[in-house]
């Protein structure tokens, strides 16, 4: 099912190999690298990378996200964390737009070990103008989410989801955002927080430090509920 629902969003989203190379064109964002390195009485390496692009027609918005966090301790893999994410804005006002989007995550010491959604929703830009931006969106769809382990319990359920995407540009030089999202279900409800700042270092380079807090209200037994994550990285910005 999971399989045939993403296959279905994303080649209805891409198309034809012809039509890919036409749907990349015009793409703007930023990618970003993260990662640290302690040696002593405990070896660790943590890296991560976030690839973060949108392309803005008269109309039509697309948003591409895709993100991975690997981490060892002491050459034992501790944190493999994978994540892609589409979506496409169907502008109404100047502010108002419907939008639909499919998710999917895939964490080897997560919470849960895999899960999907897709559906759709309305947005609305509380702030629009310039150095404050504040977008909310609240929709519904349908969510899919696997426990850890081999025989871990897979629940498919309706959800709601409801997003908040805060950005604030101090100067030429330095920027803050907060992003929120809350995906609530009868079996569990997903809410993630992220606050980074960005701080430019020269030409399309910049340095971010951010801190995310990632809770589940109902989680298998001997799972924690919050997961948090600080990366201190490097942004190169596409324009």
């Amino acid at each position: 099912m999971k399989n045939i629902v993403l296959a279905t969003a994303f080649t209805f989203a891409l198309g034809t190999t012809t039509a890919q190379a036409q749907f990349f064109e015009g793409f703007s964002g930023e990618a970003a690298l993260t990662g640290s390195k302690t040696t002593g009485n405990t070896d660790t390496t943590d890296a991560g990378l976030a690839l973060k692009l949108e392309k803005a027609g008269e109309n039509w918005t697309h948003k591409v996200k895709a993100s991975a966090d690997f981490g060892e301790s002491n050459d034992v893999t501790n944190k493999k964390r994978y994540a892609l994410g589409y979506q496409i804005d169907r502008q109404l006002t100047d502010r108002s737009y419907v939008y639909g989007n499919a998710d999917y995550f895939s964490d080897d010491f997560g919470s849960y070990q895999e899960g999907y959604f897709l559906g759709g929703g309305y947005g609305y830009s509380v702030l629009v103008d310039s150095p404050v931006t504040w977008d909310l969106e609240a929709g519904l769809g349908f969510r899919s989410q696997k426990e850890q382990g081999v025989l871990g319990v897979r629940e498919d359920e309706l959800a709601a989801r409801y997003t908040s995407d805060f950005d604030w540009v101090f100067n030429d030089n330095v920027s803050l955002y907060n992003d929120t999202e809350l995906t609530y279900a009868q079996s569990d409800t997903n809410i993630w927080n992220e606050t980074g700042i960005t701080s430019q270092i020269a030409g399309n380079l910049a340095a971010r430090v951010s801190f995310r807090v990632d809770h589940h209200t109902d989680v298998p037994v001997g799972i924690e509920k919050t997961d948090t994550i600080t990366r201190v990285g490097i942004v190169y910005t596409m324009k």
